[in-house]
């Protein structure tokens, strides 16, 4: 489906990220991949990565500032003089704002900051690799049903994550007119590193277990296979959607 694709990802740390799943479709699927890391704690580990999928693209960028975004794709246009998409697999919060209730955790510091690196980063990137984007380009996120539902102790993320899918709306009208497209895969509980923080977690993911339509549990790579799909240009028609690939638990 991706055969001369060429397709940035971020957000893998390791190979339990949802984002080395959809890297693994993406490869399976003939897409040419470049990757991102956040610091030198898991350079080595992210260019080890890279040569699993035929990479030699490796480039670090630490989503906290502006600045990192803007040199990302300097650097990616050493390798690429244009591109056909990316994965947004980028979220932060303190860990201790998902150990308690929602209020008595909150603090404007940590509000705004979870809303810069979950959401603002989605628009950041696009801004700035715009003029690199071709003509039907596909730009994808990853967003879960706690942006829709109160999901306990969730709390901040669920805000940003709500913010991040009106974010996807107004890009993908704003990148219309360039025939880019902007969706966003609503996933189910995974055992992440990340879901690993939410107080009481396992609660969550064994309600998600009960109570599925589809009484099958989806991995990372099934979740990347929709992410393929999204990306090629079997899904051109396809912008400012949020796809839920969590064996319809959504509906319940």
């Amino acid at each position: 489906m991706l055969s001369k694709k060429k397709i940035l990802i971020t957000g893998i740390t390791n190979k339990n990220s949802i984002a080395f799943g959809i890297a693994t479709s993406m490869y399976q699927n003939k897409a040419q991949l470049a990757f991102s890391y956040q610091n030198e704690k898991i350079k080595n580990r992210m260019i080890n990565f890279a040569k699993k999928f035929q990479s030699n693209i490796v480039i670090q960028c630490d989503f906290k500032k502006k600045k990192n975004i803007v040199n990302l794709f300097k650097q990616l246009k050493n390798y690429w003089k244009n591109f056909d998409g990316f994965v947004h697999s980028v979220a932060f919060t303190d860990d201790l704002s998902l150990q308690k209730d929602y209020l008595a955790s909150l603090t404007k510091k940590n509000f705004l900051y979870t809303h810069n690196i979950t959401s603002y980063t989605f628009s950041a990137l696009a801004k700035y690799s715009q003029h690199m984007l071709n003509s039907n380009s596909s730009l994808l996120t990853l967003s879960f049903l706690g942006s829709q539902r109160v999901i306990p102790y969730y709390n901040v993320m669920g805000v940003a994550k709500a913010s991040l899918e009106a974010n996807i709306r107004y890009m993908a009208y704003s990148l219309g007119t360039k025939q880019i497209r902007v969706n966003g895969i609503s996933a189910p509980p995974i055992k992440t590193i990340a879901s690993k923080s939410i107080k009481h977690f396992y609660k969550i993911f064994q309600n998600y277990n009960d109570n599925k339509p589809l009484k099958r549990t989806v991995s990372i790579y099934d979740i990347g296979n929709v992410a393929s799909f999204l990306c090629s240009d079997l899904s051109s028609s396809i912008s400012g959607q949020i796809i839920y690939t969590d064996s319809g638990y959504n509906i319940i």
